[in-house]
């Protein structure tokens, strides 16, 4: 079992440079993607969160997400979930969904939403999120937008 804390990333910081090198490995490179300045800037509001595992005298991030207020009043948008490669199915993502799902409700949001990529929700469903309308394409692949009660 992994020891990990979880923190909330300060925008521009060595962490959030750190935290975005994570995303872009997980879930831009695969898809032969990257990141924009423009498309960063726009988390410059956003609740940036981020799970560290602290080995001997280093830390480094293991896995992160996004919360951004939706268009919807009291609904959330949870965004660019990561996990490393290597540290996957150990619990973490969850641990971090479960993190967020925290910080959401004591921000007074009612709702979590996502856009999950088709292979992910599964995972999603497990931690009680279910799939709302069709299937469709961001970032050249299939998504669910999912959600789930935090009341």
């Amino acid at each position: 079992m992994l020891m990990l804390n979880f923190r909330i990333i300060e925008y521009g910081s060595c962490d959030y440079h750190n935290m975005v090198a994570l995303r872009d490995e997980i879930l831009r490179k695969p898809l032969g993607l990257t990141f924009s300045e423009d498309y960063l800037q726009q988390e410059i509001n956003d609740v940036l969160i981020g799970a560290f595992y602290t080995d001997n005298d280093s830390t480094s991030i293991v896995g992160c997400c996004i919360l951004t207020p939706y268009e919807e009043e009291d609904v959330v948008q949870l965004r660019q979930m990561a996990v490393a490669s290597n540290v996957q199915r150990k619990g973490i993502g969850s641990d971090i969904i479960s993190y967020a799902e925290d910080l959401a409700r004591n921000d007074g949001f009612k709702v979590l939403m996502m856009h999950a990529r088709q292979e992910a929700t599964g995972f999603y469903q497990k931690l009680g999120y279910t799939r709302i309308g069709q299937e469709f394409t961001e970032v050249g692949i299939p998504h669910f937008e999912m959600r789930k009660n935090l009341i």
